[in-house]
């Protein structure tokens, strides 16, 4: 398997889709499962930046379609967790391999993509609704204090900040690692899948002017009329700030909590840290012994898929 990581911004997706199918003229079939936590829920497109047209690739006028797996797949207001994208993405891998196809995973959630690369073992944790309203007044400080210790205790390499931004994702972390704390992880199999993993790297001062420029484009073209379609939907307006980033935000703004351009102003710097922070945890995966190529992101595209193609090639 071929897994591309990178930062938000970083044009992972349409990489790995030039990848796939560079693969697929040469006579391999290839498809991409999604890696990402939110794009997984329907409706919600703009704000997760699915950009489904990536998966279409021209080439000499010879248009090649990509299939992906795992977007679209939830409602939205649904809480989706590693443990089901664990589930899901063995699906989609023993279907993709059965028909002899390659599968690339491709996403920015390190925790998400990390949960595969190191084969975590992983149970399934039921609501603690006692311990939820215990938690409920504190702040997020105070929630994330409580989160570290409990890792510390459990040796736990799981909820980095990167995947816990919001109170609600807080404290389902610390009903995670409480439960695991009182109830060892059962010995549930994961396989130990053989994968080139690749990073998209950019410089930091190029990272932040493409999120500027995206989160403008996705602004100009109707993020907050999606977010008040998904209202009007029946969607609770908790249930997209709990998404964090461009659901919190902008969500905040339509039901009145924040101004336009207040909104504006921290959503940026929040997608600016959000950004910093999957570097970190990316980084921490090499510390933890996943061994990434990282290849220069400002290339042009016909050079950065040429590069994971010799890379496969040395495989």
């Amino acid at each position: 398997m071929l897994t591309i990581i990178g930062p938000t911004a970083c044009g992972k997706t349409t990489l790995a889709a030039h990848v796939a199918a560079t693969l697929t003229r040469r006579g391999t079939a290839a498809e991409i499962i999604s890696g990402d936590s939110r794009q997984v829920y329907r409706g919600m497109d703009i704000g997760t930046g699915k950009d489904l047209c990536d998966y279409s690739v021209n080439h000499d006028g010879i248009t090649t379609d990509i299939p992906y797996h795992l977007i679209d797949i939830c409602a939205p207001g649904e809480k989706y967790n590693i443990f089901r994208f664990q589930e899901d993405f063995l699906k989609a891998y023993t279907d993709i391999t059965s028909r002899h196809a390659y599968p690339i995973l491709c996403g920015g959630s390190g925790l998400y993509v990390e949960s595969v690369v190191r084969n975590y073992r992983l149970s399934p944790v039921p609501k603690d609704e006692a311990l939820r309203e215990e938690l409920s007044h504190k702040t997020m400080e105070e929630l994330t204090a409580i989160l570290m210790r409990l890792k510390e205790q459990n040796n736990s390499d799981m909820h980095n900040k990167t995947d816990v931004d919001s109170p609600q994702r807080a404290i389902r972390a610390i009903e995670i690692e409480q439960y695991n704390a009182l109830h060892p992880v059962a010995d549930r199999p994961f396989p130990d899948i053989p994968t080139l993993v690749v990073g998209v790297d950019i410089p930091r001062d190029v990272r932040r002017a493409r999120i500027s420029a995206r989160l403008k484009q996705r602004i100009d073209e109707g993020m907050t009329d999606e977010i008040r379609r998904l209202l009007d939907d029946g969607v609770r307006a908790e249930d997209l700030i709990y998404y964090g980033l461009e659901y919190k935000y902008v969500t905040e703004y339509v039901i009145g909590k924040r101004t336009y351009d207040d909104m504006l102003t921290q959503l940026e710097i929040h997608i600016h840290q959000f950004a910093k922070r999957q570097m970190t945890w990316f980084r921490g995966m090499e510390r933890r012994g996943v061994n990434i190529h990282w290849i220069d992101g400002t290339q042009p595209l016909d050079r950065r898929t040429e590069d994971v193609i010799r890379l496969l090639d040395k495989c």
